[in-house]
């Protein structure tokens, strides 16, 4: 089997109506744009059939593996515990509601080439509801207030050079997870590139990302954030970025112009 280039983190609590479509879409994307993957499925603590029919792909399907929690961790959590056991050199997470299309987030692979983070952002909007698209818009306006950046999205499928998160000491276990490691990366200044991606319609279930518990936890990484960057003026990026990020290949460059 040739090296792993792509690790999708695939996150999943009680999805059983869901995960097998998303598992068989990601797998067919990996195949069609010729790369070699896999997806690491993180049960975090399901009630219902997930783990078990995960389990039955895993059996015959050697690019899928999983990770069992007994209870449930959150999804920041279970994308640090995915980033541990990837093998790929670019790591992206993909929950298993199978929302997000992976062909959409995938046919940008090719990016890294030039930046470190590929950050999508959703161009249909008409998707979700009035409701939740306001809700998106107060919060990214609070994120690029605060921190003086200009995201367009910041919670959605982003593609990451797996080497740069290595050097984060900070590790964020809510569903700010994403927005931490984005703003801490910027401000560390790794490069960056911003793409539009096509979001699919929730078909089964409902959200787990707007309820009391998640936006206290988002509240907390926020403030947290704000206390890093502010008052310690700390990135949480310790050290030179390792060999293979473009950022650091793009300075040692100038330095060898200069």
């Amino acid at each position: 089997m040739p090296p792993i280039q792509v690790s999708v983190i695939m996150p999943a609590l009680n999805e059983q109506r869901n995960i097998l479509k998303a598992l068989g879409n990601t797998l067919q994307a990996f195949s069609d744009y010729g790369i070699s993957g896999e997806v690491v499925v993180i049960n975090d603590g399901s009630s219902d059939r997930t783990g078990e029919l995960v389990q039955e792909i895993a059996e015959v399907e050697e690019r899928v593996r999983t990770i069992t929690h007994s209870a449930p961790q959150g999804v920041g959590a279970s994308f640090w515990e995915g980033i541990e056991a990837a093998r790929g050199e670019v790591v992206v997470m993909m929950p298993g509601d199978n929302e997000n299309d992976p062909w959409e987030t995938l046919r940008y692979l090719g990016l890294l080439d030039h930046v470190d983070i590929v950050i999508p952002f959703v161009f249909n909007k008409e998707v979700r509801s009035l409701f939740r698209n306001a809700l998106s818009f107060a919060y990214r306006f609070i994120i690029n207030t605060t921190f003086a950046v200009n995201f367009n999205y910041t919670n959605g499928t982003v593609l990451y050079r797996r080497s740069i998160l290595k050097g984060l000491n900070f590790r964020s276990q809510g569903f700010f997870f994403q927005t931490d490691i984005l703003v801490r990366s910027v401000k560390a200044g790794f490069l960056f590139a911003e793409v539009p991606y096509r979001l699919a319609q929730r078909r089964e279930g409902v959200s787990k990302a707007v309820t009391f518990p998640s936006l206290f936890k988002v509240c907390q990484g926020y403030l947290r954030l704000c206390r890093d960057i502010y008052f310690n003026q700390q990135t949480g990026f310790s050290g030179e970025p390792e060999e293979d990020s473009q950022t650091r290949k793009r300075k040692n460059d100038k330095s060898t112009m200069c």
